[in-house]
């Protein structure tokens, strides 16, 4: 019985503050479409690091000294090293292979001997193709023998990790913001409903009323608000991909996407915690006064 008056008593809230209940919903609205584009936007940015971690390799060199066997040896080895992801041996023929591939010109023909030397290309795992991982690995592939010439794009790589650390950055700070402004309108929209009820409150305490009995009503209200501006905006992304972007720029909608699928019920699960924290902020902060 206490569940549904409780429920009963959080619509009827609404109902009896209807304008700060509509401004908080409409400005909570504005803010999680906001964060949901951010959101979406940060996601797919994170999504892409991922993907381009997952391309990264290692060109491991020999010199002349050592043979077929012994370098096909070193890769199978390099293949136990924790983040490699696979190795794959590349003999001298091969490598006169693929450059006859690329630039159209047998090599041999042109100088009358392979110049190529045998190598080993190292991919890596993607959680381990950050610059302190990479440079562990490529230590650990360095103590497998002598004559190892490791390469890759250590510039290209740093800058990849410093723009992620800055973009991470600027997503928790404004993603913060955001979330804070929409708690403090979700408690003030609270407050002013307990405000309006403080005698019917302090009757309730005076008869024996529990606090959860009497903050109940107000976190529900608070629920039930912080539910419609997730759905909202959930409906407001919506439109703006599946609408909009898919008609005009069916390119970025492509990669945008995948993300928004996870986006809409994050908005909608992000919308009902932020107008709960909010409302229990303000029912504790006025039974701790009252």
């Amino acid at each position: 019985m206490s569940l549904l008056y409780s429920i009963k008593e959080g619509f009827a809230g609404i109902g009896r503050a209807k304008l700060p209940a509509s401004v908080t919903i409409a400005t909570g609205f504005f803010s999680l479409l906001l964060l949901g584009l951010f959101g979406t936007v940060s996601f797919s940015f994170y999504q892409l690091i991922h993907e381009v971690r997952s391309r990264v390799e290692l060109e491991v060199f020999f010199d002349d000294s050592v043979g077929d066997l012994q370098a096909d040896s070193l890769s199978e080895r390099m293949k136990s090293i924790p983040g490699v992801a696979q190795s794959y041996f590349i003999s001298r023929n091969e490598a006169a292979s693929r450059f006859s591939r690329e630039f159209g010109a047998d090599v041999v023909g042109i100088l009358g001997v392979n110049p190529l030397p045998r190598s080993v290309e190292v991919s890596i795992e993607p959680e381990y193709a950050a610059p302190e991982s990479i440079a562990k690995i490529e230590g650990e592939i360095a103590a497998l023998g002598d004559g190892l010439d490791i390469r890759y794009n250590k510039a290209y790589l740093a800058s990849i990790e410093k723009n992620a650390r800055l973009f991470t950055l600027i997503t928790a700070g404004i993603g913060g913001v955001i979330a804070l402004a929409t708690v403090i309108l979700n408690a003030f929209t609270v407050r002013l409903a307990i405000y309006a009820r403080r005698d019917k409150i302090k009757t309730m305490r005076l008869v024996g009323a529990t606090r959860w009995f009497i903050s109940a009503p107000f976190l529900f209200e608070g629920s039930i608000q912080g539910l419609v501006s997730g759905g909202l905006a959930a409906l407001g992304l919506w439109l703006v991909f599946e609408q909009a972007l898919l008609r005009y720029e069916p390119a970025i909608y492509q990669i945008l996407h995948p993300s928004t699928l996870v986006v809409y019920p994050a908005l909608v699960a992000l919308g009902v915690a932020l107008g709960l924290f909010g409302s229990s902020w303000s029912v504790a902060r006025f039974l701790r006064k009252s």
